[in-house]
């Protein structure tokens, strides 16, 4: 297999970025959502809520390299060719995904500046972005908690359209990104 993406396939540095994003944000969602099986202030939920602090920041370093990988690396073909409004609807769906996953971890990081909390990753504690304001950091958390609900669906309209080009239109949009069997 190539690191590099080709014309007809993405390369390992791709595939390894992407995936290794969908298990870290499952991992997020997971963390978050289990919170709910434990008293407030037990250790439990506790470590779940640093969990998702912590793996919620690591999506954000998983970006940058995402980024650069994608701005410098070419886009494999979609074969057969996806009509226009596809074209530019898998664009905006990327554009829209990426903001997401920069846009929340910071939204995390802000909300946790704001309420004075600390933030933990892994094992080292990052530095407030923001001067303490527990009023602000509701409102951070509020719009941090909706957009978290977004994700579900951006999450799920991606998934559901790889399957739909493998399935119904039968192109290789999904293989494009699955690692090949050896």
């Amino acid at each position: 297999m190539n690191w590099k993406n080709t014309s007809s396939r993405y390369g390992t540095v791709s595939m390894t970025l992407h995936w290794l994003t969908v298990l870290v944000l499952i991992g997020v969602y997971a963390c978050i959502n289990l919170t709910d099986l434990f008293a407030k202030g037990s250790a439990p939920r506790e470590a779940l809520k640093d969990g998702h602090f912590m793996l919620g920041l690591a999506v954000l370093a998983l970006m940058a390299p995402r980024l650069f990988n994608r701005i410098l690396g070419k886009t494999p073909a979609v074969v057969p060719p996806m009509p226009p409004w596809q074209q530019w609807l898998a664009s905006a769906m990327h554009v829209t995904l990426y903001v997401f996953l920069v846009a929340m971890p910071l939204l995390g990081w802000l909300t946790l500046s704001a309420s004075g909390k600390p933030i933990p990753f892994f094992g080292i504690q990052l530095p407030a972005l923001l001067a303490e304001n527990k009023d602000l950091g509701k409102q951070l958390k509020e719009v941090h908690e909706a957009l978290g609900t977004l994700g579900y669906f951006l999450v799920g309209a991606h998934a559901f359209a790889a399957l739909f080009h493998h399935f119904i239109t039968r192109d290789n949009t999904l293989i494009r990104m699955w690692p090949q069997r050896r």
